[in-house]
């Protein structure tokens, strides 16, 4: 018993965060038991708090209801919310009935918003300021509201209506005459987020002008909270994430952590749809099966026209959904994208073609066959660079995510007009075809 108390306490030096992180690496038992005996010493609310919604979710089911709702009473209340999120409505409310009227409200207000939302991230613990108080005046009640406040980045002004008026630099308050006027101090023209932003824009608000915080307002231009960097960081990682998954088919649910039967109900419909996609290319190389009995060189060179044609249009295709994702691609710009991955598709096609035509020559002595796999290859470069932009653009025009689903209709492409070409090609040229 000592040495758990010993172990408890050298625990509770480490930062939330390393907290956090041993907690998702223990058994759910063995979790639930050890933020039992943090709640006992006021210390589980931030743990949970750098916990992903998830695996938070997944503990707070496993205490006690009274206990839980304590511990989401001491979080942050965007972190609060986000747990909630998880649960069951049922859960939900059974927690929040046990909050304090004033909390409950403030949770329930965040659950209104969808948590891919500007509200989702926001936490309403900010504390405005009236621009006719001094300098004085704002620091001394900053100060003593310092526990209800997300970040003391920068403070607000507001008007009688709660209406954002602007922004006020902390440094330039400390540093300004204590009976200077906030009038004096306050910068009007300060960027706001309005509640129902989308996520994704927001972090591309912060990346552009490095901010640490944010004022989110409604409608009317009334503050109802604040963005920290700190949310929109995870929201970064997540889209991350969702990108290098989705370029590889994989569901953005998945983790190193799920289990195989999870990973096969995620997997399996992707495989499936890749499958189908697969005897579709097929079926083109089935329609030239005279052609392969006649040349059996042209079964080993439909494949590598097929597979730099799949390359070249996944670098066109990553450059272009990386640029989605970072929110530099406007209609304009897509339209100079494709004209600049066309052109470029002819570069490589003439050059890689001439290789493999050149090699197919040496290889087979017949200089038609070298000429067509030249126009094969530089035939399907060309159109999967165009297709590695297009593709994308008319997957995002639809609502769907680009990175999920381009990559498999790009291939599919490639290897239809691969074969297709090649045999094509091939047929047209060759005189014992």
């Amino acid at each position: 018993m000592e040495e758990r108390k010993i172990i408890l306490r050298e625990l509770m030096k480490q930062s939330p965060a390393d907290i956090a992180e041993i907690l998702v690496d223990l058994s759910q038992n063995q979790a639930t038991d050890l933020i039992h005996r943090l709640f006992l010493r006021n210390a589980a609310a931030e743990p949970l708090g750098e916990m992903d919604p998830d695996d938070s979710a997944e503990l707070v089911v496993q205490l006690d209801r009274k206990e839980a709702s304590e511990i989401l009473s001491r979080m942050d209340p965007d972190d609060a919310a986000d747990l909630l999120f998880e649960l069951s409505d049922d859960i939900q409310q059974e927690l929040l009935s046990r909050l304090s009227r004033s909390d409950a409200k403030v949770l329930s207000d965040l659950l209104a918003y969808p948590p891919d939302s500007a509200g989702g991230l926001m936490s309403p613990e900010v504390v405005p300021l009236s621009l006719t108080m001094t300098v004085q005046d704002a620091i001394h009640h900053l100060r003593s509201r310092v526990k209800d406040a997300e970040t003391v980045y920068y403070a607000y002004a507001v008007d009688d209506e709660n209406r954002l008026l602007g922004v006020l630099s902390l440094r330039d308050m400390a540093l300004a005459d204590p009976s200077r006027s906030l009038r004096d101090l306050v910068i009007r023209d300060a960027i706001s987020v309005p509640v129902d932003a989308d996520a994704e824009d927001v972090a591309h608000i912060f990346d552009k002008y490095n901010y640490f915080a944010l004022p989110v307002v409604n409608s009317e231009n009334k503050l109802l909270g604040v963005i920290t960097f700190d949310d929109v960081i995870d929201v970064i990682r997540e889209e991350a994430t969702e990108d290098i998954y989705g370029l590889a088919g994989v569901p953005s649910e998945e983790g190193v952590d799920t289990t195989w039967a999870q990973s096969l109900k995620l997997r399996l419909p992707w495989l499936y749809v890749r499958l189908l996609t697969a005897l579709a290319a097929a079926a083109v190389v089935g329609l030239f099966e005279v052609a392969i009995a006649k040349v059996a060189a042209l079964a080993v060179l439909m494949g590598i026209i097929a597979g730099q044609g799949g390359s070249a249009g996944m670098q066109t295709v990553t450059i272009i959904t990386r640029g989605m994702a970072l929110g530099e691609l406007d209609r304009s710009l897509g339209w100079r994208l494709l004209g600049k991955e066309t052109l470029l598709g002819v570069a490589n096609g003439v050059l890689i073609g001439a290789t493999v035509g050149v090699i197919t020559y040496l290889w087979k002595g017949q200089i038609l066959m070298g000429i067509a796999v030249f126009l094969a290859m530089a035939l399907n470069m060309i159109i999967a660079g165009a297709c590695g932009v297009a593709i994308p653009l008319f997957v995002r025009k639809l609502g769907k995510d680009p990175a999920l689903v381009s990559g498999i209709f790009l291939t599919t492409v490639t290897d239809m007009l691969g074969f297709g070409l090649m045999f094509a090609i091939a047929i047209w040229l060759l005189p014992e075809i």
